[in-house]
C-alpha cells in the first residue's frame, strides 16, 4: 500500500498558519520554525517578516555542497520571491523533516518489518518510521529527492495564502493575481509580500497545493555563468570574509576545551596514564578517563593536548589490526571463500566456463580526507543538554548523548552546525558522546577537538575490496557472459548496524560477519547490454572497521568495470569508445554523454601512447538516475604521473542551480582524483600508517588538472552531482596510464603497488 496524494495538513502552526506535513496517519507537531519578533510563520518551511525578509528552514546539513541555496531557491521560485531577500536557518530535530527518499533507499538497514511496504519514498511505512524517528540524515546525494517536493508544496500554499490576502484587498479572484520578485501583482496594482504576511498568515490554504506549471531549473545562460549566476549561493559571501561559523567556531560563556587520545583500532582499553605528571601544568581544569579514550580540560586547546602527552596514556589492544593480514584474508576470500550471488542477468554464469579472460583488481582502506576535524561544544545547565555539532545524523547523535547521560533525548537540543566538507566522515558521532560525557564531568561547558592524528585514528575508511572480473568473449570478441566476484566486508550492513542498532565497532562487524550486502557492490551492475551477469559478493571479516565515503561502492566498482571493458577492448584490439557505444542501446543518455565527452576531450581513440583514458558510469536506475563519461589527459616524465587534462561530460537531469552543480562536478572530480592516486591508509599494530593529510597525496592548487565540464539538458529528475562524479576517475586514469606506457596498474591507489 503507498500513498500517492500529498499535501494532508496536520496542526496549526504560529501566526495562524498551517504546519504542512504529511502521513498515513495525519499526525501533529509542535512548529518547528518558530516566529520571531516581527515575523509569520506560514508553514514547517518558511516564515515571512515585516521587512520582506523571507526565512527558510533546511533540515540537511551544509558540507559544501550548497544545499543551503538549492532549496532555498526551490521556495523562491515557487512562491515568487526576491533571492535577494532570503534567508536560510537550520530547521530542528522534527518529524515535519523526514528524509523520505533515503529512508527508503536505506530501509535494508533499518530492517522494517514489511520490507514490501519500503521500496518507495512515498510509501506509508517508510513515512510513519521516518517521521517517528525524526530521521532527516544527511547523504547519498538524497537531498533534492526528498525536499524539493516539500519545499515547493510549502512555498505554493504559502503564494496562495498571499494571493487572497492582496485578492482580498483588491476584492479580484485571487486566481488572477500573480507573484513575482516578492510582490502580488494584479494589472497595476501590487502589494509586496512584507505588507501582506500578516493577513496571509492567517488564511487558510488551498487544497492541493497550486503548484506552478514549470518545476524549477536554473534560468541563467550558461553562456554568462562566469560572469553572473541567477541564484548566487547564499553562503559564500560569509565564507569569504570569515564570518560563517563552523563547529570549532563556537564560543559560550565560562568556555574551556578539551584535547583527546584514543585506542588504537578497535577493541583497545585504557590501562594506564600518569597523571601526576600533568597534575601542576598551567590551565589544566581537569582529566576525564572513557573506556577507550583519556580527555584533558585546560583553558586553551593547546594547554590540554600538552597534558596529554604529559600523561602518556597506554592502551590494551587485543588482535591489533595489520594491513597484511587483511591483505591475506581479502586474497583468500576472493579465490576460495563462498559467495553469496547479489545479481543475475540472463543464464548468469552458467555459460562461463573457462574465462577468455580474467582480471584481478584490488583497492586499499581510503580516507575521507576532511579539511575540518570533528569538534563540538556540549553545555550541561539544569538537567538540559546542549550540543553545537556538524553531524550528518543529528537525531541520532542526540540520542547517543542523552543514553551516554541517561537523560531523554526531549532534554537535548542539539544545533546543527557546517561542515567544512564532511564526505560523509561526520556519519559517525562518536565525539557528540564525548563531549557530553566531558561537559558532565567538568562541570562547565566544554569544547572537544580532535586532532589530525585521532581523526585518523578514529575513521571508519572505505572497506578494502579484492575484486576477480572474468568473461567469455563470442567470437566477435564482445562480452557474452560477466562474472564479478568481489571480497570485501559488509560494510553498508555493518554501517547500518552502528547507526541504526547502536553497536560498537566490534559488535556490529560480528552482527553481519558472513552477510551478503548488495549496497556494498553497487555500480557493478553493468550499464551495458552485456546478455549474462552476475555478481558475487564474498562477505570477508577482515577485523577493520569500515564506513561510507564520498562516493562510496561507485569509487571502487567503476574502476573494476571500466579497466575491465578497457582491457577487454584492448585484447580484441577493439577502439575503447567504439567498443562501449556498442554495448550502450539500452541507455542513449549515457551513449551521448560518451560522445559529448569524447568530443570535448578531443579524444584520439586512446592508441599511440596518446596517454588518453577515457570512462563512463552511470548511478540509479535506467530510467533515472545519473550519468557521467570522461576522458584523462595524462603524462609521465621525471616527477612520475601528470595529469593534465579531464574533460567530463555530465546527464543530472534537470539542472536547477547550474553554478552549484559545475562546482559539485568539479569537486567531485578533485576528490575522485585524489582517490585514484592517494587517500589511502595502511594498518600496523592497530595504527594507521598514514596520519596526517600530507601522507596522503591530495591533489594541489598547482597539480589541479584543467577541468572542462558539459552539462546535457535533460527533463529527466535531478540527480545529484557529486557523488556522480567520483566515480570515473580513477578508471579514467588507469586506462590513460595504460595507453600511455602500456602499463595497467590494477590497485587503488594507482601511483604505488602497495600502501
Amino acid at each position: 500500500m503507498s500513498l500517492t496524494r500529498r499535501g494532508l495538513l496536520a496542526g496549526a502552526a504560529v501566526g495562524g498558519g498551517l504546519l504542512v506535513a504529511w502521513s498515513f496517519v495525519p499526525r501533529h507537531y509542535d512548529p518547528p520554525l518558530p516566529a520571531g519578533r516581527d515575523e509569520y510563520s506560514f508553514d514547517a518551511w518558511l516564515k515571512i517578516a515585516s521587512d520582506g525578509v523571507v526565512t527558510v528552514a533546511i533540515p540537511q546539513i551544509e558540507m559544501g555542497q550548497g544545499i543551503t541555496t538549492l532549496l532555498a531557491q526551490i521556495v523562491a521560485m515557487e512562491l515568487g520571491a526576491d533571492w535577494r531577500q532570503i534567508a536560510v536557518e537550520p530547521a530542528p530535530i522534527s518529524g515535519a523533516y523526514p528524509n523520505l527518499a533515503l529512508a527508503a533507499r536505506w530501509s535494508p538497514l533499518w530492517r522494517p518489518p514489511i520490507a514490501a511496504l519500503t521500496d518507495e519514498p512515498d510509501d506509508w511505512l517508510v513515512r510513519r518510521w521516518a517521521e517517528q524517528t525524526r530521521f532527516s540524515v544527511t547523504a547519498d546525494g538524497m537531498s533534492l529527492p526528498a525536499y524539493e517536493m516539500p519545499c515547493r508544496e510549502a512555498a505554493a500554499l504559502s503564494r496562495a495564502m498571499l494571493t487572497k490576502a492582496a485578492a482580498k484587498r483588491w476584492d479580484v479572484d485571487w486566481l488572477e493575481c500573480e507573484a513575482r520578485g516578492g510582490f502580488i501583482l494584479h494589472g497595476d496594482k501590487r502589494l509586496s509580500f512584507a505588507e501582506l504576511a500578516e493577513e496571509a498568515a492567517a488564511i487558510a490554504p488551498p487544497n492541493p497545493p497550486p503548484l506552478r506549471a514549470e518545476a524549477p531549473s536554473d534560468p541563467s545562460d550558461p553562456l554568462e555563468l562566469e560572469e553572473r549566476t541567477a541564484f548566487p549561493r547564499l553562503d559564500l559571501p560569509s565564507k569569504v570574509d570569515g564570518s560563517f561559523l563552523f563547529a570549532g567556531d563556537i564560543r559560550v560563556p565560562d568556555l574551556v576545551f578539551a584535547a583527546i587520545r584514543h585506542g588504537p583500532v578497535t577493541e583497545a582499553q585504557l590501562s594506564s596514564f600518569d597523571i601526576k605528571d600533568a597534575a601542576g601544568r598551567s590551565g589544566l581544569v581537569g582529566v576525564v578517563q572513557g573506556n577507550r579514550w583519556l580527555a584533558a580540560v585546560a583553558n586553551s586547546w593547546w594547554a590540554a593536548e600538552k597534558a596529554l602527552d604529559q600523561m602518556a596514556p597506554r592502551f590494551t589492544v587485543p588482535n591489533p589490526i595489520d594491513s597484511g593480514r587483511i591483505e591475506r584474508t581479502l586474497d583468500q576470500a576472493v579465490k576460495q571463500g563462498t559467495a553469496q550471488r547479489i545479481y543475475t542477468r540472463g543464464e548468469g554464469d552458467e555459460s562461463l566456463g573457462e574465462p577468455s579472460l580474467s582480471f584481478r583488481y584490488d583497492v586499499a582502506p581510503a580516507v575521507h580526507g576532511t579539511i575540518e576535524t570533528a569538534s563540538a561544544t556540549a553545555r550541561l545547565l539544569d538537567g538540559k543538554l546542549e550540543l553545537w555539532i556538524a553531524t550528518q545524523a543529528p537525531d541520532h547523535a542526540r540520542r547517543a548523548a542523552a543514553k551516554a547521560l541517561g537523560m531523554s533525548p526531549a532534554d537535548v537540543v542539539l544545533y546543527p552546525m557546517p561542515a567544512g566538507g564532511s564526505f560523509d566522515r561526520r556519519l559517525d558521532y562518536a565525539h557528540a558522546v564525548e563531549v557530553a560525557l566531558i561537559a558532565r564531568e567538568t562541570g562547565r561547558p566544554v569544547q572537544l577537538t580532535w586532532s589530525r592524528w585521532q581523526e585518523q585514528l578514529t575513521l571508519h575508511p572505505r572497506a578494502p575490496v579484492a575484486a576477480q572480473m572474468s568473461v567469455k568473449l563470442d567470437a566477435e570478441g564482445a562480452i557474452k557472459t560477466l562474472l564479478a566476484r568481489a571480497a570485501l566486508p559488509a560494510t553498508v550492513r555493518e554501517f547500518g548496524a552502528r547507526l541504526f542498532d547502536d553497536r560498537t565497532d566490534w559488535d556490529a562487524m560480528a552482527e553481519v560477519a558472513g552477510v551478503a550486502d548488495p549496497m556494498a557492490l553497487e555500480g557493478l551492475t553493468p550499464a551495458y547490454a552485456i546478455p549474462n551477469v552476475a555478481v558475487d559478493h564474498v562477505p570477508a571479516s577482515i577485523g577493520l572497521p569500515t564506513g561510507r565515503l564520498r562516493g562510496n561502492a561507485h569509487g571502487y566498482t567503476a574502476f573494476f568495470m571500466e579497466s575491465l571493458i578497457d582491457e577487454v577492448a584492448a585484447l580484441s584490439r577493439r577502439e575503447p569508445l567504439s567498443f562501449r557505444m556498442q554495448m550502450l542501446g539500452e541507455d542513449p543518455r549515457l551513449a551521448e554523454c560518451l560522445q559529448r565527452a569524447a568530443r570535448l576531450g578531443g579524444w584520439g581513440g586512446g592508441g599511440d601512447n596518446s596517454g588518453q583514458g577515457l570512462a563512463c558510469h552511470h548511478m540509479g536506475t535506467l530510467e533515472t538516475g545519473g550519468r557521467i563519461a570522461l576522458v584523462a589527459d595524462v603524462q609521465i616524465g621525471e616527477g612520475g604521473l601528470d595529469v593534465k587534462r579531464m574533460s567530463a561530460a555530465v546527464d543530472i537531469g534537470r539542472i536547477i542551480n547550474r553554478d552549484i552543480a559545475l562546482q559539485q562536478i568539479e569537486g567531485g572530480l578533485i576528490y575522485g582524483l585524489g582517490l585514484a592516486l592517494g587517500s589511502a591508509t595502511g594498518y600496523e599494530r592497530g595504527l594507521p600508517t598514514n596520519g596526517r593529510l600530507a601522507d596522503f597525496a591530495l591533489p594541489t592548487l598547482s597539480g589541479t588538472p584543467e577541468i572542462q565540464i558539459e552539462l546535457i539538458a535533460s527533463d529527466a529528475d535531478p540527480f545529484d552531482p557529486g557523488e556522480l562524479s567520483v566515480a570515473p576517475v580513477a578508471p579514467a586514469l588507469a586506462n590513460a596510464l595504460y595507453s600511455a606506457t602500456g602499463l595497467r596498474l590494477r590497485r587503488l591507489p594507482l601511483h604505488t603497488g602497495e600502501v
